[in-house]
């Protein structure tokens, strides 16, 4: 996801080696017994969230990442080709933006659902659905693409240890033999717009949804209405805090700190999606329970 505030680099200098691959610095610094736990930990973590996201969109947010960082568990020195670097950049970014503005969708849903429960199936209809979600996309890829094309007509030279699990901007950006510093205003002003943009959108859903439930005479209501709310919310807190922490503070050296918060937005939140987005949806549990032989709640 698009990072950091401006650093000065030297230019580039007459007598390099041109690196063509890459190696992660990853969890190396941890021993061999403590990378086989993390190994098993986010291994169990990958399947759960392979097995319950493909109830409803297979991952591929996860796939981009968490492949290449149980082999490198393994494997601490197993190098990537700037190609396939490129690559994961390019998906991890696309994915990881769209997943920005999909939850933002989510909580206008949320204040639609809540504000205006009788208009909901007409303002949330098909329509409006497909352009919200294609319009995630649209950000995701076009930012994608405007990224990797940036960091990667960067020349790199001598080291080629990144210090991440994955190939993400900032650390890409400082084994550049070459001045970044235009490149990482134009990156620190992506990430605003992809980071904080959608956190105020979130905020003033919830906002108006509080303020909604407030007014609400019921006990009960308020309840069910705020247990509409709490998945979204839970994944909102976490996948933005930790990202804005990552990417929008002022000068990090990609420490240790750095690489177990990442942990927290590329493996856990994930996991929760199908939490977010489907399975508190009636017609997805009674689907679920269809498939598994059960009867529906409905004919209880």
């Amino acid at each position: 996801m698009p990072s950091a505030a401006p650093r000065f680099s030297s230019m580039p200098r007459p007598n390099f080696t041109a690196v063509t691959q890459f190696t992660f610095e990853g969890f190396s610094i941890f021993g061999w017994q403590y990378r086989l736990i993390l190994f098993v930990v986010f291994l169990v973590l990958y399947l759960l969230t392979l097995a319950s996201n493909a109830l409803i969109l297979t991952t591929c947010y996860t796939v981009a990442i968490i492949p290449r960082m149980l082999s490198s568990l393994l494997s601490p020195q197993q190098p990537i080709a700037a190609q396939g670097c490129a690559t994961q950049l390019f998906f991890y970014l696309t994915f990881g933006i769209n997943n920005c503005f999909l939850l933002t969708a989510m909580g206008y849903d949320r204040y639609v659902a809540i504000c205006n429960p009788l208009r909901y199936s007409v303002i949330m209809g098909k329509r409006t659905c497909i352009q919200l979600a294609s319009g995630s996309w649209s950000i995701g890829l076009s930012t994608a693409i405007t990224q990797v094309s940036s960091v990667f007509s960067l020349p790199f030279c001598d080291s080629n240890i990144i210090s991440h699990f994955f190939c993400d901007i900032r650390p890409l950006m400082k084994l550049a033999c070459a001045d970044t510093t235009i490149k990482e205003l134009v990156t620190l002003l992506i990430s605003l717009c992809v980071l904080v943009l959608p956190m105020v959108l979130v905020f003033i859903s919830y906002v108006l949804i509080v303020s909604t439930i407030l007014k609400m005479a019921s006990a009960d209501g308020r309840k069910k209405a705020f247990a509409t709310c709490a998945s979204h919310v839970t994944v909102v807190v976490v996948h933005y805090g930790c990202t804005s922490f990552i990417y929008l503070k002022p000068k990090s050296q990609n420490s240790l700190q750095d690489r177990l918060i990442s942990v927290t937005y590329t493996v856990i939140t994930p996991l929760l999606n199908p939490v977010v987005y489907s399975l508190r949806n009636k017609e997805v549990k009674e689907a679920l329970l269809r498939a598994l032989g059960k009867k529906p709640l409905s004919q209880f």
